[in-house]
């Protein structure tokens, strides 16, 4: 890992949870390979490469990787950079809350100047150089007390992400966040847009005990268990599955907003959550009639348009179809259309109730 350690912010950190199957994105994405281990752009970069790579320089070797027990060889494997103290193994999912606390409670132990920043390991961001600005202005915001959460200036009325309501300027762009919305309908979703409403990504930037001291005030036990782990890491087995399951948003972000705790720094650099293979064709689109996420040799298209994945090495002809998704990884093959791509999910929820979880 390599950075200008003179353009890294002082004391701030890069907390990276690294964990979900991405059931949207099967068969590529599985529980034993999840879409953070792929390079799903292109780009020669798996997502978490991506992602770390674009924190190094704010951090320059401050990255602390949360991930499951079953990743975490993989991840150190992809992030050689960073020592095996800074990829911590969650024992089993329990939200990232739990995830992102436990980071947090480390870190206040390790470095008491530190201001933490959490980006999920599996988005895509467009404008690297305006994401780093945002951030680092979230991070001045944050030495201030502030959780700061870094809002995703819409570019459609989209319906699969929750929206933040901003109220007063703070300091520079800046704002007090006044509210966080669930997932709308479109026809709220359009008024939200219209009001100047911003995505939430689940970005947070924050002093370590900032968040702590947060989720004790709704949660004392859940706080307190999180720095009992911290302090004696050999409990996490004995702890951890007594957690609450609970995302960071619900268990910390919304009360602090009811209280006025919470700003939000816009930012307009191009993001992505890579949710399903529809966003991914948005991400590749070439422009082409049909787009290939792998080799283009082993593709052979007749008048069709849409994604295909020809991951299994063989070769996918497609004849006469429209915006169609195809993805062949050798033991499954996926055909769907673009605008279903949403429910992909139901099949590997199938795939678990009649017994051929191997698959998935």
């Amino acid at each position: 890992m390599t950075s200008s350690q003179g353009t890294a912010l002082d004391h701030f950190w890069a907390v990276i949870p690294a964990g979900g199957a991405g059931t949207r994105l099967w068969p590529l994405s599985r529980r034993a390979s999840p879409k953070f281990l792929h390079d799903l752009t292109g780009s020669g970069r798996t997502l978490v490469q991506g992602t770390v790579d674009r924190l190094v320089p704010l951090v320059a070797d401050r990255v602390l990787v949360v991930t499951g027990r079953a990743h975490r060889d993989a991840v150190l494997a992809q992030l050689p950079g960073l020592s095996p103290a800074d990829v911590v193994a969650e024992p089993s999912a329990r939200d990232s809350m739990a995830a992102i606390g436990l980071a947090a409670a480390l870190l206040e132990r390790r470095d008491p100047d530190a201001v933490m920043g959490s980006f999920a390991a599996d988005h895509v961001i467009g404008d690297v150089e305006t994401f780093r600005a945002v951030v680092s202005e979230a991070a001045r915001v944050a030495r201030d007390g502030w959780l700061v959460t870094v809002g995703i200036a819409p570019t459609h009325p989209a319906t699969g992400f929750g929206y933040i309501r901003l109220g007063d300027a703070i300091e520079g762009s800046a704002r007090r966040v006044t509210e966080f919305v669930e997932k709308p309908p479109r026809d709220v979703a359009t008024g939200y847009v219209a009001e100047g409403m911003l995505w939430n990504a689940g970005m947070f930037v924050c002093r370590p005990s900032v968040m702590l001291d947060l989720l004790a005030e709704s949660d004392p036990g859940f706080a307190a268990a999180l720095r009992g782990v911290a302090a004696e890491p050999a409990t996490l087995e004995e702890v951890w599955p007594q957690l609450p399951r609970i995302a960071v948003d619900h268990a910390v972000a919304e009360p602090a907003a009811a209280l006025g705790r919470v700003a939000v720094v816009p930012g307009a650099f191009g993001w992505d959550d890579v949710g399903d293979f529809a966003s991914l064709l948005g991400i590749l689109d070439a422009g082409d009639a049909v787009t290939v996420l792998g080799d283009p040799g082993l593709v052979r298209n007749v008048d069709s348009s849409g994604l295909v994945v020809p991951a299994g090495g063989r070769t996918v002809a497609v004849v006469g179809l429209d915006d169609v998704v195809v993805v062949d990884t050798g033991d499954a093959v996926l055909v769907t259309t673009r605008e279903r791509a949403q429910d992909v999910k139901r099949i590997v929820a199938a795939l678990d109730e009649d017994g051929h979880g191997e698959l998935t």
